[in-house]
């Protein structure tokens, strides 16, 4: 009995200490340099409209930023721009959103840009909580849709899967982060991020236990280079709150809502041959998926041609639904 004590109480010392070194040890590698999506982004960058902000109901001021049309409108898009960046990104696809008649807004993800710390935030799930006070307190006229890129649009599947996914009447995902173990995930992203796996398992394992002290700690970073104002790592929370939930499958299967995914046919980031499959679905139908010609990861938000695919597939989503006045 005593020897099985002995061996049971250095199972767990080894235990401890594997997970100690895996979280103190095992965050994420720098990525090297500034990733082209970045100069991509700065090269395409316009003039955007001043900040708003609301009050989230953990007493935190938000910012978003609003593009609106001139009447009539034909609904509100709210935008969500993709991992390290803030609404400034998605300003192109914005303004051609306003200009086919449409009212848009592009917050500032908690975490990102304006909006609290960057990297951090208090709880998984507090971007659905942000998002629905962002809804009450600025009341974007309907019918509404929401559109997401990258991860962004990762979140947007979260959200149309989700409880909260009768607050939109449509969703349209830009080559969106589904999951690490779905068929479009090119492992790295071709050189945007780099994973800290044995950290993040490590706090994955703790937070089976209900131990979630150390869940600011970065587990992704990302090739910013010297880019000033994006946000160069994820915490925990962060990184497993601004995407869907670990079962992609089970996301993609429970959305109801009309949705449609556009991706690059050039894409780097992800595997764009892959998302027909990954939206397939078994007793329901699949989920459209579009890939633009000509196109990359960054190109789908920022060309011209491919942000007029993308106005149209918003129209599409929204075409059955009334019109609705501005705000």
């Amino acid at each position: 009995m005593k020897a099985f004590l002995v061996a049971a109480l250095g199972f767990v010392a080894l235990t401890v200490a594997l997970l100690g070194a895996c979280i103190a040890f095992g965050g994420p590698a720098d990525p090297g340099g500034r990733s082209a999506l970045v100069n991509a982004f700065e090269r395409a960058a316009v003039y955007a409209p001043p900040l708003r902000r609301f009050t989230a109901r953990d007493g935190t001021e938000l910012a978003y930023r609003r593009t609106l049309a001139d009447p009539p409108v034909r609904g509100s898009v709210v935008l969500v721009h993709g991992s390290a960046g803030d609404g400034r990104a998605m300003q192109p696809l914005a303004d051609s959103l306003a200009a086919a008649g449409f009212a848009v807004y592009t917050p500032d993800i908690r975490g990102h840009g304006a909006s609290g710390r960057r990297g951090r935030i208090g709880h998984v799930g507090q971007l659905e909580e942000d998002l629905a006070d962002f809804l009450a307190a600025v009341e974007p006229p309907s019918p509404r849709l929401l559109a997401g890129y990258s991860a962004g649009g990762g979140f947007a599947l979260r959200v149309a899967a989700g409880p909260g996914a009768a607050a939109f009447d449509g969703y349209l995902l830009l080559a969106p982060f589904v999951g690490h173990d779905a068929p479009t995930y090119r492992p790295g992203g071709g050189g945007w991020v780099r994973v800290g796996v044995p950290r993040l398992v490590a706090l994955h394992l703790l937070d089976g236990f209900g131990i979630r002290a150390l869940h600011h700690l970065p587990v992704l970073r990302f090739a910013v280079g010297d880019a000033r104002g994006l946000t160069p790592s994820y915490g925990f929370r962060l990184a497993s709150n601004f995407r869907p939930r670990a079962d992609w499958r089970s996301e993609v299967a429970a959305v109801a809502a009309p949705m449609q995914v556009l991706v690059g046919a050039d894409d780097g980031v992800f595997v764009p041959d892959a998302f027909a499959e990954a939206f397939a679905r078994t007793g329901a139908a699949d989920i459209p998926v579009q890939q633009v010609p000509q196109v990359d990861h960054a190109g789908l938000v920022l060309q011209a041609g491919a942000r007029r695919t993308a106005v149209e597939a918003a129209a599409a989503l929204l075409s059955a639904l009334p019109r609705a006045r501005a705000d």
